[in-house]
């Protein structure tokens, strides 16, 4: 869907903005492909499309809109809107890859802007994934929590591999001011238009 071009929403009616969590296997897109669903098995609500994509395999919130600048606005990356993402990978990272994510990772695309990255515990009232994680028990796993204010392809799980870390799970939990805090996984709330934080 191509972005609109003034302020005013994508229909009539008032402009809407849902908070979606959106799980493993679903699609950014109402249509289903393959083995992945699409968004019309949770959101049945007319005229409103993703501002900012998230993988099939990666969980957490998802914004939509009906409001195309306001879409605009999220998914642009000229607009600096910060995505904390977090993220399970396979070992304990060291000092020097978080330090590598803060400066920039050298990806095969080009240099990544610095990254907020540390080390925290398990996210609280974590939801089990579908299919679970494989893990290795002879390998520890840690979360990280990472802030980046662009929206490569793929660019977490690329940059904690390019760091020797690679991503297990990856869960978005904010865009902006909008969070995933009190929403539960598969469902979707209305939210108000807030000014950047």
């Amino acid at each position: 869907m191509p972005l609109a071009d003034s302020n005013q929403p994508l229909t009539g009616m008032p402009p809407r903005l849902i908070c979606f969590n959106k799980p493993y296997g679903v699609l950014s897109q109402f249509t289903p492909e393959g083995r992945w669903r699409g968004l019309k098995d949770f959101i049945a609500v007319p005229d409103v499309y993703v501002a900012g994509r998230l993988d099939a395999d990666s969980e957490g919130l998802l914004l939509l809109t009906s409001d195309g600048a306001l879409q605009a606005r999220i998914s642009d990356p000229r607009f600096k809107m910060e995505k904390i993402y977090w993220v399970q990978v396979e070992g304990v990272p060291d000092e020097a890859a978080l330090a590598a994510l803060r400066q920039g990772v050298q990806l095969n695309d080009g240099m990544t802007r610095p990254a907020n990255a540390r080390l925290i515990d398990t996210p609280p009232d974590l939801w089990e994934r579908e299919p679970p994680v494989r893990v290795r028990k002879a390998i520890p796993t840690t979360w990280l929590e990472l802030g980046i204010r662009e929206g490569r392809n793929r660019q977490v799980r690329r940059m904690t591999a390019a760091v020797g870390y690679p991503t297990l799970r990856l869960i978005r939990a904010s865009i902006g001011p909008y969070s995933l805090q009190g929403l539960a996984q598969g469902v979707w709330r209305e939210a108000e238009e807030k000014a950047e934080a």
